[in-house]
């Protein structure tokens, strides 16, 4: 999947895998592309996954393995590239929050605590970094069309989308032309935004 991923992208690739949730493997993975391409410029944080459950009886396991993979891995690769970004005085990190990290979600207790907490770590790095030119953003996005999205129930799809201004769902390309744009020069002045793709589902 890795190596189809990377033969769809134009320009030069490198491949690696890494366990977010292990903070020595996400550092190991991004110091070896470091020295394969000289240095980093641009990071986002989208890896994430769910362990959903009611509060009063989620594991203590699936807290763990939520939080260690959507924040403490992101988190140390944030770590692990802001030297060589401040070094070269110029850098942008996009983190993926969600739309349940702004409103909350039942249920889903573990993966809200993350995703907010992406917000706080965005609003916190653009704080430490604005002055060495490296920027700090978030994008939340609301219900997209993805494999993920499409195996949900159809009455919970209905209930969800009565809840979205726009009256549909979002697609990848919504979200990947947002991170783009935030990567790039015309976001020049923008740090420590949290830009909101949801469809107005949460405003």
């Amino acid at each position: 999947m890795l190596n189809q991923a990377a033969a769809a992208i134009e320009g030069e690739t490198f491949v690696l895998e890494l366990d977010m949730s292990a903070v020595d493997t996400v550092k190991a993975a991004i110091n070896a592309a470091a020295k394969e391409f000289g240095h980093i410029d641009i990071l986002v944080n989208n890896a994430a996954i769910t362990r959903d459950g009611i509060a009063m009886r989620m594991k203590q396991s699936d807290w763990d393995a939520v939080i260690a993979t959507n924040l403490s891995g992101a988190f140390a690769a944030c770590q692990a590239v802001l030297p060589s970004m401040m070094k070269e005085r110029w850098g942008r990190i996009v983190n993926l929050s969600s739309v349940v990290g702004r409103s909350g979600n039942a249920g889903q207790a573990n993966y809200v605590a993350a995703k907010a907490g992406l917000i706080g770590l965005t609003k916190s790095l653009a704080q430490e970094m604005g002055s060495r030119n490296v920027t700090v953003n978030a994008v939340a996005p609301g219900f997209i069309d993805t494999d993920m999205t499409a195996n949900l129930p159809e009455e919970l799809k209905t209930k969800i989308l009565s809840s979205i201004p726009l009256g549909r769902f979002g697609q990848p390309e919504d979200i990947a032309e947002a991170v783009a744009f935030l990567a790039s020069d015309k976001a020049a002045y923008i740090t420590g935004a949290v830009l909101d793709i949801n469809g107005g589902m949460y405003m």
